[in-house]
């Protein structure tokens, strides 16, 4: 990795003709290098493999607190919620609610 002498940047390499130049990504500064420099352009990604994971929403138990409160699209009486700060800190928070008969999800700001 070299650095520009000019204003410090990140100097890229670019394959002319005859040679490798290096060129300034931020001021264009250029550099030829010699030929017995070995230059190496290499990229190395650690990944890691992972298992694949299946989820079944009909096997899946919901944890969230249920409530009375009427659902606006079919009117069951029953919702799950839960509060998520969705505006600035210095805001209240929002309450969102999930009906259990229509999943129909809502929200009411406190």
């Amino acid at each position: 990795m070299e650095f520009c002498n000019k204003c410090g940047s990140l100097m890229l390499p670019k394959k002319t003709q005859k040679s490798i130049v290096l060129i300034c990504r931020k001021c264009g500064h250029r550099k030829t290098l010699r030929k017995n420099e070995d230059f190496k352009i290499s990229t190395k990604t650690l990944k890691k493999e992972e298992g694949l994971v299946i989820v079944d929403k009909r096997s899946q138990k919901e944890t969230l607190p249920v409530t009375t409160v009427q659902c606006p699209k079919c009117e069951n009486t029953q919702a799950e919620w839960w509060v998520q700060q969705t505006r600035s800190g210095d805001e209240p928070p929002t309450r969102f609610f999930r009906c259990t008969k229509c999943s129909h999800v809502w929200r009411e700001y406190q």
